[in-house]
């Protein structure tokens, strides 16, 4: 573990020198290349980050002392630096989300709002696909609008893969009240869970 930890630092020193160097012996001011540099310094200090983690978990700290220390819940902390074991194997689970699943849901809640409920519950696996009709998502949809209004917009979606699914969080603004659209993911990209769950505001 010490070594990973070493080796993350290695690296992230010769990101941050190969970095410092390109802007002094670069005249012209090629930003996009500086940007494309600063990235890579990020993901090598995340990868420090890790290995701390890592080793911090070795030596008996809780997630929620890690959690306090990045200054996010526990559960965040396990699902960004976290091993989950899979219990139906005994294997290391995957822990990357489906890539682009943030646009994908993104056009799953355009759809709804725009009232193209074909279009969504054709993305639905089997088992979506039984359990929810075309018309029973449309009637649940002018449900939440009876209650709250027209649809006025939505934030950026918080990604987490949780075992055989990605899970996408968004949060969406109607007129007079706020909820967040849960939509889980499969690998084939369809949709294996939607929810639309009201925010308490304080």
């Amino acid at each position: 573990m010490q070594e990973m930890l070493t080796e993350a630092v290695r690296a992230l020193k010769a990101r941050t020198e190969a970095f410092l160097a390109s802007r002094v012996l670069t005249s012209s001011d090629d930003w996009a290349d500086s940007i494309v540099r600063a990235l890579s310094m990020q993901a090598a200090a995340d990868d420090v980050v890790r290995a701390v983690v890592q080793q911090a978990r070795q030596n008996g700290a809780t997630w929620q002392v890690i959690g306090d220390a990045l200054g996010v819940s526990r559960q965040a902390a396990f699902q960004r630096y976290g091993k989950p074991i899979d219990p139906r194997t005994g294997e290391p689970m995957n822990t990357t989300p489906l890539p682009g699943v943030a646009e994908l849901a993104a056009s799953v809640i355009e759809d709804l709002a725009s009232g193209q409920w074909a279009r969504v519950t054709a993305r639905f696996d089997p088992s979506m696909r039984d359990g929810l009709s075309e018309d029973a998502l449309a009637a649940a949809w002018a449900q939440i609008v009876g209650m709250s209004g027209a649809f006025e917009g939505r934030g950026e979606p918080e990604v987490t893969r949780a075992g055989d699914v990605t899970i996408t969080n968004t949060p969406l603004a109607l007129e007079a009240g706020d909820y967040t659209v849960r939509i889980a993911f499969r690998d084939d990209r369809t949709i294996a869970g939607l929810h639309i769950l009201q925010r308490q505001t304080p």
